[in-house]
């Protein structure tokens, strides 16, 4: 359901209150943000058929009844990257941002991804909506992804009754990536990219920085204010380390 006509205009009204506080461009092309060294990684194919996305846990909270984000995307195959904190004392490497570029224009600003449902007449300055997660792992996918995501979901339980899709499907897959890919996972694997049994889309699944919580998404925009690329955003490195 699109967003109706007063939701819009109240959105045009604060959609300044939507931008990102934090250069995400930095997380995407420097090697330190506010003195905590980073480092990038692809996780490879993205599918993105239709242009109409949205981000969710999708151990916890995938389903066909989900609305997507108003703002359309490009419709293709892209590759999607992860801004990655590099470990230390003792800590494992954290995901502070996943992106998609739809080109290579610069993002000039990131204003968050919304429904057209979202409550925004008691929206404050420095305040964002986000997806919950609760499984800590997260995705972005095209409504048609999220289709066939479920088409195998209901399949899968059907033909396994009682079992823990996760622990007796996914586990080994993500177990799998760590060993092809060891780069900044632990053993339990902190990535994978899914080709969906019987379609052609993939689908990166990926580790949520801290964990449990809720996260926004931005789309980033060119100087002519046409959408080039989206960015999850998990840790605000400059919020969670910084000293001021």
């Amino acid at each position: 359901m699109p967003p109706t006509a007063e939701w819009l205009e109240l959105y045009h009204k604060k959609r300044t209150w939507t931008r990102c506080p934090n250069d995400l461009n930095a997380y995407f092309s420097k090697k330190e943000v506010c003195g905590k060294a980073i480092d990038q990684i692809s996780l490879g194919s993205i599918s993105f058929p239709t242009g109409e996305v949205l981000a969710r846990d999708p151990f916890t909270y995938m389903s066909r009844d989900q609305q997507p984000y108003f703002q359309k995307v490009p419709a293709g195959e892209y590759q999607a990257e992860a801004c990655v904190i590099l470990p230390e004392n003792g800590d494992c490497a954290r995901y502070a941002a996943v992106r998609v570029r739809f080109n290579r224009r610069a993002a000039v600003y990131h204003e968050e991804a919304l429904t057209g449902e979202e409550d925004l007449v008691h929206l404050r300055e420095g305040e964002y909506f986000g997806f919950n997660v609760d499984a800590g792992m997260a995705c972005v996918c095209d409504v048609r992804v999220r289709d066939a995501f479920c088409d195998f979901m209901e399949e899968w339980e059907r033909e396994s009754p009682g079992d823990s899709m996760f622990d007796d499907y996914f586990s080994s897959l993500f177990v799998l990536s760590s060993r092809i890919y060891p780069k900044y996972q632990r053993n339990g694997g902190d990535w994978i990219n899914w080709r969906i049994p019987n379609t052609e889309y993939s689908l990166p699944i990926f580790q949520s920085g801290f964990g449990d919580g809720a996260y926004p998404m931005y789309f980033g925009y060119d100087a002519k204010g046409n959408i080039c690329q989206l960015v999850v955003q998990f840790i605000d490195i400059e919020l969670a380390y910084g000293n001021g």
